[in-house]
């Protein structure tokens, strides 16, 4: 079966769109993820009393102490709700975290900085390099939120026209680095705080004390990045140009005049801006190994001198934050457009007012977390569950490979990443850590899969927005078209990465810093 086989190509253009069609079908027939925490919070109240009048009990794998069912369809229960409803919220461990790394970013994105740096990156690359530095930029674009899809992405399409190339190959290869890569990067971004809390809130149902850092899949995410560059340079070149070639394009390709203003060389200001930006890293990044390098060093932990336990790692949310206002407040300095305390506190305000939707949804979300640990439905789900995957036989590989597909497939209908992994983490973290895997190599197994399918979701939030864009080249390009182009990265990536994933297993190797790929004996016990 050829692209140019007319027989066959209805065909499979059929087969395509029904599969399209269910997806969206399922999709849309879920709640908003705010509301479906709601109701899932509503659940656990109610089960929870119908638990406790049943024998659920079950033996901690670890400790042998009997874990029974906590009823909160009790006055008990009621009080405990209305007393710790706002502290379920105001102690969840990813709102903090959030909120800080989301403020300095937003001074960095507002005062254009981040997106200097994109053109910068992109209009200065060799024409034969033009495609791994498109996705390259894409995977790094993600630790700035939606900079990659709203800039990064229509720019890509303006400098592969403008390179004589196909303006939709260029914007495939940006979705795919940042959509598909979405959690690979060389520096921690707004999404590591965010996953990290919500997998140590899950990992204390097992161990009260546990600690998961923003760091925790570091090595691993940046490894990956390199890694997601060239299979996303393969795609582009050998499986999605030759179908690029055969889109009818728009006989007017008429781009606005914000996008085509993209593409346009950098102006002195933005220059001198980078220059002031330049200046201020390397002061930064000075002071930082000054701290850090020496045995004795001030950002290393007090007594032992250990790295692993210091305030350099367990702050590593206020240094996004201070990288953030510093790099945006020297470059919005030279470039002007930054004049005064005002446009700082306009830029952290603007990025806050983006986190409305987010603030709501965690607040149904820590109550979910929140009834979920009280009630002990967490902990006896997670034995049962453990009891059966022994039982099932399934080791480490196959266990953590099907984890994956499991991400992969629940992406298809659900979009949001921390709220996916809210659902998830509370009943997968704790299951894997009676079976001796780390809350860090599940949440790097989630990673994996929450993103390579983001590319060929409908119900990702900026799906349509991409839509559109490939729209202004290809006149009658719907959602099958971004999907059929799309789909060779989504299965490209989820191989290429899940091969990396098993390899990292297999060799023991820590996923971040302080994270191994296995459990001590009885280290998930109480």
């Amino acid at each position: 079966m050829t692209e140019s086989d007319p027989a066959s190509l209805p065909a499979r253009r059929g087969a395509l769109n029904r599969f399209l069609d269910l997806v969206e079908r399922v999709g849309n027939a879920l709640p908003d993820p705010t509301s479906l925490f709601a109701i899932l919070a509503l659940a656990v109240v109610v089960l929870s009393g119908i638990a406790a009048q049943f024998d659920l009990s079950v033996a901690h794998p670890t400790t042998g102490r009997i874990i029974e069912p906590v009823s909160l369809l009790s006055v008990a229960g009621l009080h405990r709700i209305l007393t710790e409803m706002v502290t379920n919220f105001t102690g969840f461990a990813p709102l903090g975290t959030v909120l800080v790394a989301m403020i300095g970013i937003g001074v960095a994105e507002v005062s254009g900085f981040i997106g200097a740096v994109m053109r910068m990156i992109v209009l200065k690359s060799p024409r034969a390099l033009l495609t791994p530095v498109v996705v390259f930029c894409g995977v790094l674009s993600n630790a700035a939120s939606e900079v990659g899809y709203v800039l990064l992405v229509p720019l890509a399409a303006i400098i592969f026209k403008a390179a004589g190339r196909h303006p939709v190959l260029g914007l495939t290869a940006a979705f795919a680095g940042v959509s598909g890569g979405y959690s690979a990067n060389l520096v921690l971004g707004t999404i590591d705080p965010l996953l990290a809390g919500l997998s140590q809130e899950a990992a204390r149902i097992i161990d009260p004390g546990y600690v998961v850092s923003p760091a925790a899949n570091y090595y691993f995410m940046a490894v990956s990045t390199f890694l997601i560059t060239a299979l996303g340079w393969w795609v582009t070149e050998s499986l999605v140009a030759p179908r690029v070639a055969t889109l009818e394009t728009a006989a007017a390709q008429e781009v606005d005049a914000s996008s085509e203003d993209m593409a346009r060389p950098l102006g002195a200001a933005e220059k001198r801006g980078l220059r002031f930006a330049a200046i201020a890293f390397l002061a930064m990044t000075s002071l930082l190994l000054w701290g850090l390098l020496p045995a004795d060093g001030f950002l290393r932990e007090p007594g032992t001198g250990s790295v692993l336990h210091s305030p350099f790692l367990r702050g590593i949310v206020a240094l996004i934050f201070l990288y953030g206002v510093g790099l945006g407040v020297a470059y919005g300095w030279g470039a002007g457009t930054v004049r005064n305390d005002r446009d700082v506190i306009r830029g952290m305000s603007q990025q806050m007012s983006t986190l409305g939707g987010y603030m709501v949804l965690v607040f149904f979300a820590a109550q979910f977390v929140a009834f979920f640990n009280w009630t002990n439905l967490g902990l006896i789900i997670a034995v049962e569950g453990a009891q059966f995957l022994k039982s099932a036989g399934l080791h480490q590989v196959p266990l953590m490979l099907s984890f994956i597909l499991l991400s992969a497939a629940i992406n298809l209908v659900m979009g949001s990443a921390s709220a996916k992994w809210a659902l998830m983490a509370p009943v997968f973290v704790p299951m894997f850590m009676l079976l001796g895997y780390p809350p860090e190599v599940t949440q790097t197994a989630y990673r994996v899969g929450d993103s390579v399918t983001n590319v060929i979701s409908p119900m990702m939030s900026y799906f349509a927005l991409i839509i559109a864009f490939v729209q202004r080249y290809v006149a009658k390009a719907g959602l099958g078209t971004l999907v059929s182009l799309m789909l060779p990265y989504s299965v490209t990536f989820l191989i290429g990465w899940s091969i990396l994933f098993v390899a990292w297993l297999l060799l023991g190797w820590p996923v971040g810093p302080g994270a191994p790929t296995s459990l001590p004996t009885g280290a998930a016990g109480p």
